[in-house]
């Protein structure tokens, strides 16, 4: 076993290397919700989509997925206000792992894998910031402060919390719904 130690700008060319990577695919995909880029559906297609998952009201939560992965992405692949980017990303991916999580934890299955690692990734950031080639570093850290970090990471669980329980609530009011009109039709 060699002791090799990596050097700190190897170290910052690689976390520059990951944050862009993973900011331009969350941007990819946001813009297929927001404005149909890249073969997505746009908020029209997005809305009908989050309908079918449970989403109320739909369009706002197309408007809100779209932009939680495009503008995060975005502001990830940039390195600016780092904390509320990768807290952004983070919520928005985990919800969309809570949707995938009945398939199984494989992406060829339609699990939560993708997403998954993808939030956990933007919740890494949040974390340990943008590093030295990023624009939070030309700005003296205005909008990545370590206060900033530490409310961001809390936030991220009580926010899909949130988002999960309006959408179990709405799935359940779906199935409702056609036992309550049938019950009805019987009196």
């Amino acid at each position: 076993m060699s002791n090799v130690a990596t050097s700190p700008e190897a170290t910052a060319a690689a976390q520059t290397l990951f944050r862009v990577a993973l900011g331009g695919v969350l941007f990819a995909h946001g813009t297929q919700k927001l404005f149909g880029w890249f073969g997505g559906g746009g908020v029209e297609g997005t809305s009908k989509g989050m309908h079918a998952m449970g989403f109320r009201p739909a369009k706002p939560s197309a408007v809100l997925a779209g932009v939680g992965e495009a503008g995060a992405g975005l502001a990830l692949a940039l390195g600016l206000a780092t904390p509320a980017a990768g807290a952004a990303a983070a919520t928005t991916m985990g919800v969309a792992a809570s949707v995938h999580a009945p398939n199984g934890f494989f992406a060829a299955e339609g699990g939560l894998e993708y997403p998954a690692v993808l939030g956990m990734a933007a919740a890494a950031f949040t974390i340990g910031g943008s590093g030295p080639f990023a624009l939070d570093e030309l700005t003296g850290h205005v909008l990545d402060r370590p206060w900033m970090r530490i409310t961001a990471l809390a936030v991220i669980p009580t926010a899909i919390a949130i988002q999960v329980r309006r959408r179990r609530q709405a799935l359940a009011a779906d199935a409702a719904a056609p036992a309550a009109a049938t019950t009805a039709e019987d009196t």
